[in-house]
């Protein structure tokens, strides 16, 4: 598993397949092999994927305690892609990973061929009330101790026994806190995107996502039914979804639109 030098940190991740660029950003808490586990078969037979580990997750070493910022976020993959020597590449983030893709799609829109974002709007609301509850160690080691496990598992071997509790309240105070993203910064965001969410997302209301895809300069909307974790409860719809409007992007067709009702039951 590869590391790079990047932005003063030693960044781990995957790289897997061949063909055009494609970086995908991982939720909190997770890894980008398991946040995309579902749809990493389809999309590496088109394309040469890079999976980063952000930092104070996984293999990319970081000690919460000096600090954990958003706006960082923007400035390791900034950094990594250089390292890689991606000129132009594919971007797809969810949630954490979905709000890093936003801001580099604002800082250096020519970047990107593409981008998709998944399970985030830029408002602060319901994102930071609801990210405090589910990111609260001491509720998680009493109610749901499987997670905590699986936390330990992915976290623990490089960050530290124990690292997993001091991050995860670490990304809710920066949702709590973070710089919003407003509609001018929106509209520097041109390569084609497409914004998906659950129809049932407590962190994403269906109507925050859509006024993301309204204020983008090529933006498009697909809901789906469930709740914030689309890439694992509704695979095959959001596997298709982007293997179709990437797709579209590669043989230099226009992207379809998708409803805002699209997937709806």
């Amino acid at each position: 598993m590869p590391h790079v030098r990047a932005n003063d940190l030693d960044i781990g991740y995957d790289v897997i397949g061949d063909g055009p660029p494609l970086v995908l950003l991982h939720a909190a808490t997770s890894v980008g092999r398991e946040t995309y586990a579902a749809q990493i078969p389809t999309l590496a037979a088109r394309f040469r994927l890079y999976l980063p580990d952000a930092r104070g997750h996984g293999r990319t070493r970081w000690d919460v305690a000096d600090g954990f910022e958003a706006g960082w976020l923007v400035e390791d993959l900034a950094a990594l892609v250089d390292a890689l020597d991606l000129d132009r590449f594919h971007l797809v983030g969810y949630s954490m990973g979905g709000m890093t893709a936003l801001g580099v799609a604002v800082r250096a829109p020519e970047r990107l061929r593409s981008l998709v974002a998944l399970g985030i709007a830029t408002a602060r609301e319901p994102r930071a009330s609801v990210a405090g509850r589910l990111m609260d160690p001491a509720r998680i080691l009493r109610d749901d101790p499987a997670w905590a496990a699986d936390l330990a598992r992915l976290h623990d071997p490089v960050q530290g026994t124990g690292a997993w509790q001091r991050l995860l309240p670490a990304v809710a105070d920066d949702v709590a806190r973070q710089p919003l993203l407003g509609p001018a910064d929106l509209r520097r965001i041109s390569p084609p995107t497409l914004v998906a969410c659950g129809d049932r997302d407590p962190l994403v209301p269906v109507a925050q996502a859509a006024a993301l895809a309204r204020h983008v300069r090529d933006g498009r909307l697909l809901v789906v039914p469930g709740g914030h974790d689309i890439l694992s409860q509704q695979p095959a719809l959001v596997t298709e979804a982007m293997t179709g409007f990437h797709g579209a992007i590669e043989r230099g067709a226009e992207p379809s639109a998708a409803s805002p009702s699209e997937g709806r039951p």
